[in-house]
């Protein structure tokens, strides 16, 4: 198969701008495998599809800030304390850096992203703040930076303080205040994502409750988000695709929940695919990637958001429920209104 066999078309006004005031408020596009037919429901019905001995196994990584804007030392002088990334548009010798993941113990040493990368060689400085400078030192095989922090105190506490949230560039807006609680899940713990599992942004505390009162489990995976699941796939062949590397684990409570459920219900494919890498013996990193013909050994029933024409995430969706079932569902969900991509609707394939 190629990669243009996962195209479909979707007109820019059905991609979600801003998330909905109340996350369990999306419309639910439910998926029957079996009987190859779809029906329109709302989030807040999830429980309904859920029984005893199910286990709904949710992805708690939590997204930093992990956007920078800066200059190069030298261009311009910086304005002290956070900033807007439009004040940067009009200067010559602008930098963004979004950070992918750390390349030390001390987090001062990341890979990361560098634009415009082309002009930022080797020993190149960016500075941030007045605190906050960073240096190039090392370029990686897909354009990838190795960038050096020059910071005496906590790198997550100045990320925090001038760092943006890593809105999708599908979203077109400069982020805001308030991304920074509604760009996570209410369950995310351990710190390390560029990009939020987005199926799980629709959970609130009562729905998980009312997923606890159906009977069902809920056991958590940690796979923090980067490269290998949102950057664009460069191969039309799906037999050359090779993803980046993403690092997870699971918590040996958390696997014997899973491994005692009858159905595991993963929410997102970044939980499919820390589960399916798991039930192959690997943890630690994976690059697992899911296409048709995938044998899926673990994953019994799938909620996720809708996905980019021709993404890897795509491809897993099709690999789970058919290819031709899925983008004939993904136009009904074109055509009914759903609002697509990281802040809109979701969809449960059963």
């Amino acid at each position: 198969m190629k990669a243009s066999d996962f195209d479909y078309r979707l007109p820019e006004s059905s991609v979600a701008q801003e998330p909905l005031a109340d996350r369990a408020a999306s419309r639910m596009l439910v998926l029957h495998r079996a009987q190859r037919r779809w029906e329109d429901r709302c989030f807040r019905e999830l429980p309904q599809f859920l029984e005893a001995g199910d286990c709904l196994v949710l992805n708690n990584s939590r997204v930093f800030p992990s956007r920078l804007f800066g200059h190069r030392t030298g261009v311009h002088s910086m304005p002290v304390g956070r900033h807007n990334p439009k004040a940067w548009q009009n200067l010559s010798g602008r930098v963004e850096v979004f950070l992918l993941r750390p390349a030390s113990d001390d987090a001062k040493r990341w890979t990361a992203l560098v634009r415009p990368g082309r002009k930022m060689r080797t020993g190149e400085r960016i500075r941030f703040s007045d605190q906050l400078e960073a240096e190039i030192t090392g370029r990686g095989e897909f354009g990838e930076r190795t960038i050096l922090f020059h910071y005496d105190g906590d790198i997550y506490d100045a990320l925090n303080a001038i760092g943006h949230v890593p809105l999708p560039p599908y979203i077109r807006r400069a982020d805001r205040p308030e991304d920074r609680d509604r760009y996570q899940t209410v369950f995310a713990s351990e710190r390390g994502s560029v990009a939020a599992p987005t199926a799980g942004l629709h959970f609130t505390p009562e729905i998980l409750g009312h997923c606890r009162a159906a009977g069902a489990d809920i056991a958590y995976v940690t796979l923090h988000v980067g490269l290998g699941t949102f950057q664009p796939l460069h191969e039309e062949d799906l037999q050359r695709i090779h993803l980046h590397s993403e690092q997870f684990f699971i918590e040996k409570t958390d696997m014997d929940r899973m491994r005692a459920a009858r159905r595991r219900v993963c929410v997102g494919t970044t939980s499919v695919r820390a589960v399916e890498s798991a039930w192959r013996g690997r943890q630690g990193e994976t690059d697992l990637f899911i296409s048709p013909g995938f044998e899926f050994l673990a994953t019994g029933a799938m909620l996720t958001n809708f996905h980019l024409p021709k993404s890897s995430l795509l491809m897993l969706v099709c690999a789970f429920a058919g290819t031709d079932f899925v983008l004939e569902a993904y136009r009904h969900a074109v055509d009914a209104g759903y609002r697509f991509y990281s802040y809109g609707d979701c969809m449960l394939l059963i």
